[in-house]
């Protein structure tokens, strides 16, 4: 009884330690053994031990460094092997539909964004499309190590099972989306689907503009608008993953009515939508007519800097409530709001430092997405990578007893 107790520990600690030092290697990239000591808190022998895994299962490889002219034998490199666990991502936005192959260690394979008529359009040909795109990306790669499928999508999407409860700007509500996407795909890799804000909230926090700050929230604007909310690190989607549609909040009872069926969302101020009609454009005119706003802001348009002059005063109010509920470190504008970054700032600025409290409001900065409109996209990446970070050892030859209490 004694050593079976043990051995259940030891094979508990093993894959806590496998998964610290994968999770490492997937979002900082190569590192040298002495690194990922220092990173992980794991002795020098368990590194060694555990790292002869990863490359015997060809998730990682192991190349000497180059000497710096120092004393001593510099500490082997330990690099993912992109090619070794791939994830097909899948980003359904209003105006276009994404899909791409990432690699182990979060390298983009292959990408590929087409635009679509605005319009509500069916889920079965919104998904037929892309299976269509993610069959010719796979064939196209040759690479048969999908390992995940990770889906954003505009809409509250229940986690559990892919269940989308309402898309406003797609016209859907209670979707199966994940039962669908499982009947279209050719694959048995398992299928994670989620909201788009919340993927780029992730997304930016690992790859982007966030990296290294725990406390984040994520405002992504486009037609609609969607946050996430990233605390100690980790993401708060509330009890089912339906949390974050800060796009509803209500902010002005004598506003327009929503596709949500309420009327003052701060979607409809703060939208694309609402940035058309200040700025005199057809509020329907989608992806094109935003550009051009955009343009003539930049060419010094009293009419268009105006635009954005109103909408970031509405940013600021539906901002200035989050702030002082959630006390971010750090406030990310994606989609619309990350590219109008520098005709929006001066407003918005203004608008919190009247409506934030002191507190909350001193410790906060104000920045642009870095990854732009590809952050759901590479957000849903890393979703559909999150099984193999928490328990890579599915992944990896069988050891015997003596190596696993080693490991450990």
């Amino acid at each position: 009884m004694r050593l079976y107790a043990v051995g259940q520990r030891s094979e508990t600690v093993r894959r806590a330690n496998l998964s610290a030092i994968v999770r490492e290697l997937h979002v900082s990239g190569a590192r040298s053994r002495s690194e990922l000591v220092a990173r992980t808190g794991l002795t020098r022998s368990a590194i060694r031990g555990l790292i002869g895994e990863f490359v015997d299962a060809g998730l990682a490889s192991e190349v000497r460094a180059t000497p710096l002219g120092g004393p001593g034998r510099p500490s082997p490199v330990v690099r993912p092997n992109p090619e070794s666990a791939v994830v097909l991502a899948i980003d359904i936005a209003v105006d276009s539909l994404a899909v791409a192959l990432v690699g182990l260690g979060g390298e983009v394979l292959d990408l590929v964004r087409v635009q679509r008529p605005r319009g509500h359009s069916s889920v079965d040909e919104i998904v037929g499309k892309l299976a269509e795109l993610s069959g010719d990306l796979r064939a196209g790669s040759g690479n048969d190590s999908l390992i995940g499928i990770g889906v954003a999508v505009v809409g509250v999407v229940r986690r559990t099972d892919g269940l989308v409860s309402t898309a406003p700007n797609l016209g859907w509500r209670d979707v199966p989306l994940g039962s669908r996407f499982a009947g279209a795909l050719n694959s048995v890799a398992p299928i994670s689907i989620a909201n788009d804000a919340d993927l780029g909230a992730l997304a930016e926090v690992r790859r982007g503009v966030a990296v290294g700050v725990e406390d984040v929230l994520y405002v992504h604007g486009e037609v609609g608008v969607g946050g996430g909310l990233i605390v100690n690190g980790r993401p708060l989607t509330g009890t089912a993953g339906f949390g974050g549609e800060v796009g509803h909040i209500p902010v002005n009872p004598d506003g327009i009515a929503c596709q949500c069926g309420s009327v003052g969302c701060w979607e409809t101020e703060v939208g694309e939508e609402a940035l058309l009609r200040l700025a005199g454009h057809p509020p329907g005119g989608g992806w094109n007519e935003v550009e051009a706003v955009l343009e003539e802001a930049s060419a010094g348009s009293a009419v268009a800097l105006g635009a954005f002059d109103a909408l970031a005063r509405w940013l600021g109010i539906g901002l200035a409530g989050l702030v002082n509920v959630l006390n971010p470190r750090l406030v990310v504008l994606g989609g619309l709001f990350g590219r109008a970054h520098p005709f929006l700032i001066g407003a918005l600025e203004a608008e919190l430092d009247r409506r934030t409290l002191p507190g909350p409001r001193a410790l906060i900065r104000i920045v642009p997405a870095r990854l732009g409109v590809d952050a759901p996209l590479l957000g849903a990446a890393e979703l559909a990578f999150e099984p193999l970070l928490a328990d890579p050892a599915s992944r990896l030859r069988p050891r015997g007893v003596r190596a696993e209490l080693a490991s450990a």
